[in-house]
């Protein structure tokens, strides 16, 4: 079976040119404190519907201590969140989104493929697919250096702070 290509070359990411720092993505995006999984983004084409982000990881993350004791490894379902969170931030800066936020929908197609840890930079490129009002698609691929690290398909919805309130209650359940 053939490589799929590069969504970029990670090679010509440059990281380096920071066009939104923590301050900016907290505009668009409400995670906080641990589940912060974005330290900036540093390339938004919206001609090519491709953002460029990343996560620098220390040894203060909260999972480094415990996933796993003495070889800490950031846990694939955060490699994922770290995806998400960036097309969020795409989606809603684009107002792709008929939503003040963007939630998970799914993923499909999703492949860890090596070994991301504290003192790394995850660097997450994704590329929007579609986009409607009810739900949009993106793949995404992440990287350590050059490698690849994980790469899938994501689905997002549009979330209210009602709809997020009501299913708390269990009314969206029975809507």
């Amino acid at each position: 079976m053939a490589k799929k290509p590069f969504i970029l070359d990670p090679a010509q990411i440059d990281t380096e040119t920071v066009i939104a720092d923590i301050h900016e993505i907290r505009k668009y995006n409400p995670q906080r404190f641990e589940m912060e999984q974005l330290t900036a983004i540093c390339y938004d084409d919206p001609q090519q519907a491709v953002c460029v982000g990343y996560k620098d990881l220390t040894a203060d993350e909260f999972w480094a201590r415990g996933h796993f004791p003495g070889m800490p490894l950031m846990p694939g379902v955060l490699m994922c969140e770290a995806a998400a969170q960036l097309a969020s931030y795409y989606a809603l800066k684009h107002r792709l989104m008929n939503a003040p936020m963007v939630g998970f929908g799914g993923f499909q197609d999703v492949r860890f493929r090596g070994i991301v840890r504290p003192g790394d930079r995850f660097v997450i490129v994704v590329r929007l697919l579609r986009a409607r009002a009810t739900m949009m698609t993106c793949e995404f691929q992440c990287f350590v250096k050059q490698s690849l690290m994980c790469e899938g398909i994501m689905l997002g919805i549009p979330l209210t702070p009602e709809k997020i309130m009501a299913d708390n209650d269990g009314e969206a359940a029975n809507a």
